[in-house]
């Protein structure tokens, strides 16, 4: 199958855009970067995106008809992304939701004065008991379901229907514990009751019911080179944004999103396996261009490869030279076609962002590459 023309973003319906949005990660590109790629790029039959995030690029595939494989190292990013490659409907989320919360509420919720402040406690308790049964689900309908919840987990509190279970709370990030408390506490505001039914209902209906079908294809965890060290299929088409050197915060600002997948309910501070840990500029190149050269072994002659990258105010580094650095530095075919400036990126899609204080953005910058020779 292939696509012979994708029409930008603002073609599309809103409400067959909507899944797309069901979890924001602030690491996010426009949907139009991949939609450009795929009419460029018309012969193409699978795509791949080695930092996939929360999935933009297999939704961009999805609208093209095309199949997408996405891999990540981050659980919050493949949790989210998942859901970009399913075809569930409204009905079916809810319903599993309600047979969770009907086979009996589990008692053991975490303690702590955060916890006392950012949950009421009777949705607190319908919280813990979707995580648990969720922890052992592995079914669509179930990683459909884990989508929904990452999405409504924290968020800012309406004046109507509720849309987040939390306190008052960023819906891109999770405060740290302590500051949240203080915020709370300061403002008065004490969780409300916000039943989880309801919200899931409200928000599987809004996100599937005009959901495009989907195509197929699945998204891994784990480190990319190794993962496509390990695959089988052959791409044509690769759109990725990798982690701009220096940010290491990905784990950490998605920590209550991290819990509810499984992780500790406190704050994480590691970067285990995370690229953008390299010590220097250099070794950061060097890792890369071992991913680019890894993506070159499963793809075919004349795929091709279109990256967006950009860079921390705070890290001095020219975005445009470790780019096409790294690319170089693969030695593994890929010959460079175009490169051009993609502009700033708006603050709330800002890498940088964090707090609200992301500092002076730096230019994001797009290379196009070709792969002429295949590597040995």
């Amino acid at each position: 199958m292939t696509v012979t023309a994708t029409p930008p973003s603002s073609s599309w319906p809103e409400d067959v855009l909507r899944l797309n949005a069901v979890c924001p990660y602030y690491t996010m590109f426009p949907l139009d970067f991949p939609l450009r790629q795929l009419t460029a790029h018309p012969k193409a039959t699978r795509v791949l995106d080695p930092f996939c995030g929360r999935g933009t690029t297999l939704y961009a595939a999805r609208l093209a008809g095309l199949p997408a494989v996405g891999i990540d190292i981050n659980p919050v990013a493949v949790a989210i992304a998942q859901a970009k490659l399913i075809q569930v409907t409204p009905s079916a989320v809810v319903r599993l939701a309600r047979q969770i919360l009907d086979g009996g509420m589990r008692d053991t919720v975490p303690e702590g004065e955060f916890w006392q402040w950012c949950y009421e406690r009777e949705t607190l308790r319908e919280l813990v008991t979707l995580r648990e049964t969720l922890l052992e689900m592995t079914t669509p309908t179930a990683a459909m379901l884990r989508a929904v919840l990452l999405g409504i987990l924290h968020g800012p509190r309406n004046k109507n229907l509720p849309s987040y279970l939390s306190n008052q709370m960023p819906r891109t990030y999770a405060s740290k514990p302590a500051y949240a408390v203080k915020f709370w506490k300061k403002h008065d505001m004490e969780p409300v009751r916000v039943p989880a039914l309801e919200v899931i209902e409200r928000r599987a209906k809004r996100l599937l019911d005009a959901a495009p079908l989907a195509r197929g294809g699945r998204v891994y965890l784990g480190d990319s080179v190794e993962t496509l060290n390990g695959l089988q299929q052959r791409f044509d088409l690769v759109v990725t944004s990798p982690p701009y050197y220096g940010m290491r915060t990905y784990v950490a600002d998605q920590w209550l999103r991290s819990w509810f997948l499984g992780g500790p309910s406190d704050v994480p501070y590691g970067t285990q396996g995370q690229i953008a840990r390299q010590p220097n500029q250099e070794a950061f190149i060097q890792a890369l261009g071992e991913v680019w050269a890894a993506t070159a072994r499963r793809c075919r002659q004349g795929a091709r490869l279109a990256i967006r990258f950009g860079a921390l105010p705070s890290a001095r580094t020219n975005p445009e030279q470790m780019l096409l650095a790294s690319v170089k530095e693969s030695k593994a075919g890929w010959v460079v076609k175009d490169v051009h400036q993609a502009g700033t990126p708006p603050k709330r899609t800002r890498q940088a962002q964090q707090f609200g204080k992301a500092g002076s953005a730096v230019d994001e910058i797009d290379i196009v590459a070709e792969l002429i020779g295949l590597p040995r």
